[in-house]
């Protein structure tokens, strides 16, 4: 027989791998653009390149004005991890760095996950990152986070 316990400990144990696994989920990503964008996808290297401040310009040699989601947020953080594996705060200092030196500027920030999606909904030139859950019809996916 089992005593008090033990008994708690093996009904929490289940309990608390469930809530470790539900927060350890991340949020599924995609990278969007207007809908009158010519590109249709973009590889992750692309995306990087123009995240990263590396090119100015989508593959075609159009303009591209990246967009971030607003500072200090999970999606933000959760994006640039698996965008490069740094999370926000190397981020910030990646571009610290970058501003210092006048060779490039960071992608202009959104005060929300539906500001973002309006601003590239209103500029072909925009890309964005947003959760997959809240893609609506009024932009393009050029690409999807495995």
């Amino acid at each position: 027989m089992m005593s008090p316990s033990n008994l708690f400990i093996n009904a929490l144990l289940p309990l608390c791998l469930l809530v470790v696994s539900f927060y350890a989920k991340s949020t599924e990503f995609v990278v969007v653009v207007n809908k009158s964008n010519a590109i249709n996808t973009l590889s992750k290297r692309e995306i990087i390149d123009i995240y990263m401040g590396r090119y100015l310009t989508f593959p075609d040699g159009e303009t591209s004005k990246p967009l971030d989601l607003p500072a200090q947020s999970t999606l933000k953080n959760d994006f640039y991890l698996k965008l490069v594996n740094k999370d926000e705060q190397k981020i910030n200092a990646y571009w610290a760095r970058l501003l210092f030196s006048g060779r490039a500027k960071p992608p202009t920030p959104s005060t929300s996950v539906e500001d973002a999606i309006n601003k590239i909904a209103s500029s072909q030139f925009a890309i964005g990152y947003i959760p997959l859950s809240q893609v609506t019809d009024a932009v393009k996916v050029v690409y999807t986070f495995d």
